[in-house]
């Protein structure tokens, strides 16, 4: 393929586009998806699941600031690990990551599914599976441009539906419990307010948060970056949190305990409850609109990260490096992740948000020890230890810790995964006797960097989860 002269790109984003890049990336309406399931997981304390996981993100959005104010320019957690402790660390945060790509997709699309089975129970959720993997296998095969059009219209409504569903929400609670109703402590702390429930609960929860570091693939288009991409970044994730807290809290308050009729469709039925069948009517309309237009962006950016891997000799050239000569898109990379989503049919969204879930507090984890090794290696300097080590050690620590909180299937599954990572290094490293493989690019700027594989500009806010 031939290659394209580096692009210099326009520096146009001032902090507040930079934060609303990073709440749409993570898709307004997917805390009312997953309530049931963390509320589930953590014995109806889904508020407080997601103030443990606020504070996990939090601390490891502190080191990402960190590593985004040395190294201003498109990156991920991938490319510091890469720059601050080695390039086989790279590869293996790299591969644990690419376990967040391969089931993301896999994810959305069953959550579509589930709400959409619960409204229609006759048509079984298989079904309602493979029209989501169809469609949306189709719309990237023929290129995404087709959809992103529509995407800041998805995105409008979903944050209408969002507001309108809170103000629905208080009324119902106040109208039916009074203004004490919200003094309950039930949803922060559960039935039993054991903290194990709730630390499980918040390593499933953490899932709703995927996607606020993409800030950081805008770096070269940022006024500022130095500062305004370290700045953005913890302001995501302190706002996403606040909303995403007080959300599970109020959800809590109208759907109280850990039991209900479908916990992948709680949302819903508290659609019901507040605002009646033609509001929820509208909430499932919205929610399948999201989930549409996150998994054309998600399975886009899979498929295009496994083209990547594969140009850069990653991966196998022949098949992972190709481009279809008719769609100019890379058509074996997107019919593989569209394969992989149909696996959904036999996975329960608990465990596969587990999997998720594995290789992001992993990438978590590594990115605040390169926060610590870049203190090591830049020690003359006099960096802050209180900034560079004691913050981002406490994050590795939470993060370590809801990693341990996750169901068994994911540990197994990621641990598996992990060790496939390892031994594929050793394979092409000639046991470490050769160089570790790198990424010429990070996602972004390989959709970027090849005018074979360019969506609209505006593709790149598109929310990559349900």
């Amino acid at each position: 393929m031939t290659n394209h002269p580096e692009s210099h790109l326009k520096k146009t984003l001032g902090l507040t586009s930079i934060v609303l890049f990073g709440l749409a990336y993570m898709g307004p309406l997917i805390i009312i998806g997953m309530f049931g399931i963390i509320a589930s997981v953590s014995d109806g304390a889904a508020a407080g699941a997601m103030f443990l996981a606020t504070v996990a993100i939090l601390f490891t959005a502190l080191s990402y600031a960190r590593m985004a104010r040395h190294y201003p320019t498109s990156g991920s957690g991938y490319t510091y690990v890469r720059k601050t402790i080695g390039a086989r660390s790279g590869f293996m945060v790299g591969w644990c990551l690419l376990l967040d790509y391969i089931f993301i997709p896999l994810v959305i699309w069953l959550i579509g599914a589930e709400y959409l089975y619960a409204y229609f129970p006759d048509v079984p959720r298989a079904v309602w599976l493979i029209i989501f993997v169809v469609i949306t296998t189709a719309i990237n095969i023929i290129g995404i441009k087709v959809a992103d059009r529509a995407n800041m219209v998805v995105i409008t409504f979903q944050i209408i539906i969002l507001v309108m569903y809170f103000i629905f929400a208080l009324n119902y609670i106040v109208r039916e419990g009074g203004a004490e109703s919200f003094l309950t402590l039930e949803p922060l702390l559960g039935v039993h307010q054991d903290l194990g429930p709730i630390a499980s609960g918040a390593a499933i929860a953490a899932y709703v948060f995927l996607g606020y570091d993409a800030v950081t693939t805008l770096a070269e288009e940022t006024k500022n970056a130095e500062r305004n991409i370290p700045v953005g970044l913890v302001l995501v994730a302190l706002v996403g949190g606040v909303i995403f807290v007080v959300m599970a809290f109020v959800m809590g308050i109208i759907l109280p305990g850990a039991e209900f009729a479908s916990a992948e469709a709680a949302g819903s039925e508290i659609a019901q409850m507040i605002g009646g069948p033609v509001f929820a009517a509208f909430f499932l309309a919205a929610l399948v609109a999201q989930q549409f237009n996150a998994g054309i962006a998600a399975q886009a950016s899979s498929a295009r990260l496994l083209y990547a891997m594969g140009r850069d000799g990653v991966f196998p050239r022949k098949f992972f490096g190709r481009i279809s000569a008719r769609f100019l898109t890379p058509l074996n990379n997107i019919i593989l992740c569209g394969v992989i989503g149909l696996g959904a049919i036999f996975l329960t969204l608990q465990t596969s948000t587990s999997f998720i879930n594995f290789g992001a507090f992993v990438g978590f984890t590594m990115v605040n020890v390169a926060v610590i090794a870049y203190y090591i290696r830049h020690r003359a300097e006099k960096p802050n230890p209180f900034l560079y080590v004691i913050l981002p050690a406490i994050g590795a620590l939470i993060d370590i810790y809801l990693l341990f909180n996750l169901d068994g299937l994911a540990k197994i599954v990621g641990g598996s995964w992990m060790a496939l990572g390892f031994i594929y290094l050793l394979f092409l490293t000639r046991g470490f006797t050769s160089k570790a493989p790198e990424l010429s690019t990070t996602t972004l700027q390989v959709v970027e960097s090849d005018a074979a594989l360019v969506p609209d500009a505006d593709t790149t806010s598109n929310a990559a989860r349900g």
